[in-house]
């Protein structure tokens, strides 16, 4: 279940980057990727990872098993062959629907790029009745049928990724689940040739299908091939035999040594071509992409990066501007993993499949298979994109920080009310915040560099960690330095004089803060006393301060370094200039929907104690308004509708997950909608 505060985002308006609607079968024309109009596609893609391959890191088993086949040998061993197909069935429905298609083509993206096992195709070459054999199976083409259905519903484009080869086609054994007890596939003819054979089928079953946008023939090599030769010759073999089925699908092709070494893979030997060049962890400046800048210039031909990820927001904002501006396409890496801030949507750890984690590090005794397999099947049901966290400042800072350096309110706060210091505004660093780490960049300085030293709840570079504080927010900044600071949006009800009060914790004391409203000074320079340690929680009194009613800027920061801190408390004093009627006595109690989830309609009531006038509003899960039920004042207490699932202009909204919320002077109210099709 998403955390109930990402739908009180009203006030943001989440500005969708202005694009030619894309349509038709893709195709190179010069440097640039085209449909059938001739119009430009600039492809924004997210890359499914984990869901037809398991990666270590995203199960969060790299110490003992990083490739899928280890980890899969470890699973077997505790709960048998048949409850471990059966937990990857379970995986495999979960991990991606139609609800997270829905999800991604509403949050912005025209493309998703899907990470392929062969071995949901075919069968390995040691199981294969005679050397001359490829039996196809129906597990991935019919995963893989669907998401094209999907895809085709939504007008996003599926590029085909062939992350596992036959036999592995890298020495990292998590990327291509490796096993280096067999032959890899630049050992094996046999291996090869599958690969071959596996392409010419998957060209020929989706050769007319439009909204497959490619095919990427194979990921992040990473071998010792002299000169790149075999490299070159597979993907010679691979495109005569996609184009003895299909002429029209863009074929991309991926560097050695995890995509970029290029070596004899020029020029293009096809007419229809891209380059696919992956980058982490390196500076975003035009320098450091200039090596493949020269390779468009030199072949006049398309660039995408097929991946990229797996750092902070503001590293985020910094690459894709950089891609958009020399007019290069992306695909993110990924969608989701297990308990992760960097990826839009982050699957819940349970406490059982913990206790499986600790088993295989030696840590605990060995669980029964009946405990494994519920813990198993726990972690495939988290797994659905409605259980998931959502990181709403991921996907804003991939999308609306791209265009616009303002930053916007993370969550409605009010004024008199509470203050969660860990939701700060959205927005890029030294708009929305400052911090002395923002970003990761190891690959250029050699350093390795934790951008927010909690890993808790956001991607910025702020550092948020799990809080202790019973009396008060679930989260805290921690790790504070000198001359941080945080911005936030507030909504104050009324012209007035407000006590503040701060929750705070400090393991050696001398830390000072200073809070501004509006851009002045109203609280300078206040020491932070010393308590038992870093989360042992006292109230400070900061003092008062006044604020005009409507929206107001706060920006807390930090002077001197040595202290944690959870929320700021407002209350008002009772000496205001403005206050409305009913200000601290409205009151509202919105009960739970009926039926939720729902198909077609659902019926929301609530119980009012207001003379003010009322609004009742649905927003979507990125906090856009989509229907206005009600804005005025109603005869008596009681407020009931049904919702059928429309919006304003009358038209049938996705499925997904939607919010109402009642809102009049002095009480707020927000509930979650589920909605299925």
């Amino acid at each position: 279940m998403l955390r109930k505060y990402f739908g009180i985002v009203s006030i943001i308006v989440f500005l969708c980057i202005i694009q030619v609607q894309a349509s038709g079968f893709l195709k190179t024309q010069g440097k640039n990727i085209v449909n059938e109009q001739g119009d430009i596609v600039l492809l924004r893609g997210m890359g499914l990872g984990g869901w037809m391959i398991q990666e270590g890191y995203m199960m969060q088993t790299s110490d003992f098993a990083s490739a899928q086949h280890e980890i899969k040998a470890k699973i077997m061993e505790l709960i048998g062959e048949q409850n471990t197909e059966s937990f990857y069935a379970a995986w495999r429905q979960n991990h991606f629907r139609k609800a997270d298609m829905d999800s991604l083509a509403h949050w912005g993206f025209n493309s998703i790029r899907l990470p392929m096992h062969y071995n949901l195709f075919t069968l390995p070459i040691e199981e294969e009745p005679n050397s001359n054999t490829n039996t196809w199976l129906n597990t991935g083409f019919e995963l893989t049928d669907s998401l094209v259905s999907w895809c085709a519903a939504n007008h996003i484009y599926l590029i085909l990724d062939l992350h596992a080869a036959p036999g592995g086609q890298g020495y990292d054994k998590a990327i291509s689940d490796y096993d280096d007890s067999k032959p890899s596939l630049w050992e094996s003819a046999q291996n090869r040739s599958k690969t071959v054979a596996l392409w010419r089928k998957l060209a020929e079953r989706y050769a007319n299908e439009p909204w497959v946008g490619g095919y990427d023939l194979i990921n992040e090599t990473n071998w010792n091939l002299p000169n790149n030769q075999a490299l070159r010759q597979l993907y010679r073999d691979i495109t005569t035999a996609i184009r003895e089925v299909d002429s029209k699908h863009i074929i991309f092709i991926e560097g050695n040594w995890f995509a970029n070494d290029f070596t004899n893979l020029t020029p293009p030997w096809d007419n229809n071509m891209v380059y696919s060049f992956h980058k982490y962890w390196t500076t975003n400046n035009q320098s450091d992409i200039q090596w493949v800048l020269n390779i468009r210039n030199q072949y006049n031909v398309p660039l995408w990066c097929g991946e990229s990820g797996e750092n902070s927001n503001a590293w985020f904002t910094e690459a894709i501007r950089l891609f958009e501006s020399h007019n290069i396409g992306w695909s993110w890496w990924p969608l989701k993993k297990i308990e992760s801030i960097s990826c839009p949507a982050s699957i819940k750890k349970s406490d059982d499949y913990q206790t499986l984690l600790n088993y295989w590090k030696g840590q605990g005794g060995k669980p029964s298979s009946s405990f494994a397999f519920n813990a198993l099947m726990g972690i495939a049901e988290n797994a659905k994109i409605e259980n998931c966290d959502f990181h709403k400042d991921v996907i804003d800072a991939m999308f609306r920080q791209i265009q616009s350096a303002e930053s916007i309110p993370y969550s409605m706060h009010e004024i008199p009310g509470t203050l969660p210091m860990a939701e700060f505004d959205l927005g890029r660093a030294g708009s929305a915040y400052s911090d002395n780490d923002i970003a990761d960049y190891h690959g250029s300085s050699g350093t390795w560099t934790a951008w927010n030293t909690g890993w808790a709840l956001r991607n910025d570079g702020v550092d948020i960690e799990p809080c202790s504080d019973s009396d008060g927010q679930p989260f805290d900044i921690g790790w504070t330095e000198n001359n941080e600071w945080l911005k936030y949006t507030v909504q104050v009800s009324f012209t007035d004089s407000f006590d503040v009060t701060a929750r705070i914790a400090s393991g050696n004391g001398g830390g000072r803060l200073q809070l501004d409203v509006n851009g002045e000074a109203a609280i300078t320079q206040l020491s932070v006393p010393q308590t038992s340690g870093w989360q042992d929680w006292e109230t400070l009194d900061m003092g008062r301060i006044f604020l005009k009613r409507g929206i107001n800027t706060l920006k807390l920061s930090i002077m001197n370094n040595g202290f944690n801190i959870n929320q700021l408390v407002f209350k008002e004093t009772g000496t205001g200039q403005e206050a409305e009627p009913d200000s601290g006595k409205a009151s509202i109690e919105l009960y739970p929907n009926f039926p939720n989830p729902f198909t077609r309609t659902t019926t929301i009531k609530a119980q009012i104690n207001s003379s003010n006038p009322i609004s009742v509003d649905i927003y979507n899960i990125t906090g856009k308004k989509i229907r206005t039920f009600f804005n005025g004042k109603i005869d008596g207490q009681t407020f009931s509708k049904e919702w059928d699932g429309q919006d304003d202009f009358n038209t049938q909204v996705a499925s997904g997950i939607y919010f109402v919320r009642i809102k009049t002077s002095g009480a707020s109210v927000i509930h979650k909608l589920i909605l299925v099709r």
